[in-house]
């Protein structure tokens, strides 16, 4: 017959109470560059119905912006 343990087992019992993080094996994040060149925009829930796909959004912003006089516009 097994011996079964009465000790129960708690993520706080398997886990170190501090970690330490070693800056000298750090190396640079390989995604950071992804990151420059996308620019994530969160739509609110009742424009998200209206479009189904990235290229609607970015086509009518286009359209937009096409509208818009010149001096409004600003490079960034």
């Amino acid at each position: 017959m097994k011996k079964i343990s009465t000790r129960k087992t708690r993520a706080t019992d398997e886990m170190r109470a501090e970690y330490r993080f070693d800056y000298r094996k750090a190396r640079p994040n390989r995604f950071a560059a992804r990151k420059k060149e996308r620019l994530i925009v969160i739509l609110d829930p009742d424009v998200s119905q209206v479009f189904d796909k990235p290229e609607t959004v970015n086509n009518v912003l286009r359209a937009l912006i096409a509208t818009m006089p010149k001096s409004k516009m600003t490079v960034g």
